[in-house]
């Protein structure tokens, strides 16, 4: 820990990171890959609807009433990601030692540069379709925006779910 004063805040959300009722979900790289996999999916498909919704002319409510039950997995998987990283980016800097926020920072860091390659694309994609279509690009821009937004956001999540580190056996704990 560092030399600032935990709150109890701090202390309970350190706790919840740490449950290890979780456990299971992510003991290992590869189901910490099928949960970012999954989680990365829901938000997509979620996404998805959501620009179908705004653009649809009919509107109908079912993309909305889907989005909100695609929801309650998606929550799953951001807690499974967050037990898995023990709070990494939800705790504070002051409940992080020295190794968690050398680890944040890094996280931080790749998320940036991916990001930065994404909205080069996106920038990329909105012009071509401006310079095809005309008004393609008034109908889209909103849309994909968001949608850039919401990974820009999730990036970190999604980047620190994948360079997690397994846990150490127990066995391998006790000889060292």
């Amino acid at each position: 820990m560092t030399t600032t004063r935990t709150t109890g805040y701090d202390r309970s959300m350190l706790k919840l990171m740490n449950d290890p009722a979780g456990r299971p979900l992510y003991a290992t790289a590869a189901r910490r890959r099928v949960v970012v996999a999954a989680h990365v999916a829901l938000t997509v498909a979620m996404e998805a609807l959501m620009a179908y919704f705004t653009l649809a002319k009919a509107e109908p409510l079912w993309p909305a009433i889907a989005t909100a039950v695609l929801l309650l997995p998606w929550m799953v998987a951001t807690g499974a990601i967050n037990g898995a990283t023990r709070g990494l980016l939800e705790l504070r800097e002051r409940a992080l030692d020295e190794r968690q926020s050398a680890e944040r920072r890094r996280v931080l860091a790749v998320s940036h540069r991916v990001m930065t390659l994404l909205l080069a694309s996106a920038a990329a994609v909105l012009l071509i379709v401006g310079g095809a279509g005309g008004d393609a690009l008034r109908a889209y821009v909103a849309p994909v925006l968001i949608a850039v937004l919401v990974t820009h956001w999730l990036m970190p999540l999604w980047v620190a779910g994948l360079m997690a580190q397994d846990e150490p056996a127990e066995d391998e704990a006790l000889a060292g």
